[in-house]
């Protein structure tokens, strides 16, 4: 089991639903379920973050807690500027888990600790999974991936990729379309990298900061997740959701 910190990057003004990660999820804050998601993995877990009600609300949780700016335009700007703080070393594996995760596997946080471990001429790796919808198609919130024969991503989008032409019949020759999961990995020199490259015309247009890598020639590892996590929260009906779900368990 390689050493690894998740840092979890959370914000309080998001725009959809202002103050979700400390909204209430069976009794504790959202972020909280994130932290002890975080923590089952094996992970050294680091809540960044720039505002003080979020980091009171985890004081007692046995994290440490990074204050950031308040202007940052990703969570992974944020991340890089914990990792500065932090002093981390370069060849440190960094795995971004958003604070709006509350069903995060453990599994699947490890799976991306250990597979950029065990790749080392890689600085990135991400997840995906297979769509059990096909209403997800047509649906921008939910990112698509394509990738090549190595599980290396080739393109995320919010639109339908790949477009089939022919129309999908569901039969063996329907294409394999995946879900890309919101949670990365990375090592920390990249990280910084990353942050300081400026963003390019995809990722301005699709509003997603890994098209950067792929823009600048950057390889993302791309695999199926072993197990993909339940109901992120993104707005009111995401919340009301996952209270279901939980109170079900």
């Amino acid at each position: 089991m390689p050493e690894f910190t998740v840092i979890i990057p959370a914000r309080y003004e998001a725009s959809r639903l202002p103050g979700k990660v400390l909204l209430d999820l069976v009794g504790k804050p959202v972020i909280a379920h994130v932290i002890e998601r975080a923590l089952a993995s094996g992970a050294k877990v680091v809540v960044a973050s720039d505002d003080v009600r979020i980091a009171e609300a985890v004081t007692s949780l046995n994290v440490e807690v990074v204050m950031t700016r308040a202007d940052h335009q990703s969570g992974t700007d944020r991340i890089a500027e914990a990792v500065e703080i932090l002093k981390l070393p370069d060849d440190a594996v960094i795995v971004n888990v958003q604070g709006d995760e509350p069903d995060m596997p453990p599994e699947l946080i490890r799976q991306m600790a250990e597979a950029l471990s065990e790749r080392k001429t890689l600085n990135m790796c991400t997840a995906c999974a297979p769509m059990d919808d096909s209403a997800m198609l047509d649906d921008p919130n939910v990112v698509k991936v394509v990738r090549d024969a190595e599980e290396m991503a080739l393109y995320f989008s919010r639109a339908e990729i790949a477009f089939n032409r022919d129309g999908n019949d569901g039969g063996e020759t329907s294409f394999p379309y995946r879900r890309h999961l919101g949670i990365y990995a990375y090592r920390a020199a990249y990280l910084k990298a990353f942050s300081a490259t400026p963003m390019c015309a995809l990722e301005k247009t699709e509003k997603l900061e890994q098209l950067r890598a792929l823009y600048n020639g950057d390889k993302i590892y791309c695999p199926d997740a072993i197990k993909a996590p339940g109901v992120g929260i993104d707005t009111e009906a995401d919340i009301v959701r996952a209270r279901q779900n939980w109170e079900a368990k």
